[in-house]
């Protein structure tokens, strides 16, 4: 399996970049990126970006990384999913495997959890644009429970 390139990284960090004022960035980034305004040498570039940029988040930011960073080495193929496995967000992780066909191989469990995070995280953006036009017209919101990831 050939490593991403650095450029593939940084699309790829930024394609889960989301979120109000994070998608307007995200834009102009991506065209700065593709016009060649701007060229980021390494993944650590584009985190201190985001960093100073948002501040905070860091967290997630390094989960990316390192899952990024993940290879398989001398693990079995069974061995290096099931770390895979561990790393995903536990709700996510138990919806899948909850599924009819559950994924097989490496590249499903990466297809589907990314839909379901896609899904989720858009669902929540929905939901509190919803809020924000209710508080815009003069509602005062109703106390809602917490949801938990999908």
């Amino acid at each position: 399996m050939r490593e991403a390139t650095v450029e593939e990284q940084v699309f790829w960090i930024l394609s889960h970049v989301q979120g109000g004022s994070a998608d307007v960035w995200k834009e102009n980034v991506m065209e700065e990126l593709e016009s060649g305004e701007i060229e980021y040498e390494t993944v650590e570039e584009l985190l201190m970006t985001l960093r100073k940029e948002f501040g905070g988040g860091e967290e997630e930011l390094v989960k990316v990384v390192e899952l990024r960073k993940l290879e398989q080495e001398g693990r079995t193929v069974e061995e290096f999913v099931q770390e895979f496995k561990r790393g995903m967000n536990g709700e996510i992780r138990r919806k899948l495997m909850e599924v009819d066909n559950p994924p097989a191989s490496i590249e499903q469990w990466y297809r589907k959890a990314t839909a379901l995070d896609r899904n989720w995280r858009e669902s929540r953006r929905e939901e509190e644009r919803m809020r924000e036009k209710k508080k815009a017209v003069g509602g005062a919101p109703k106390q809602e429970q917490r949801q938990s990831l999908p």
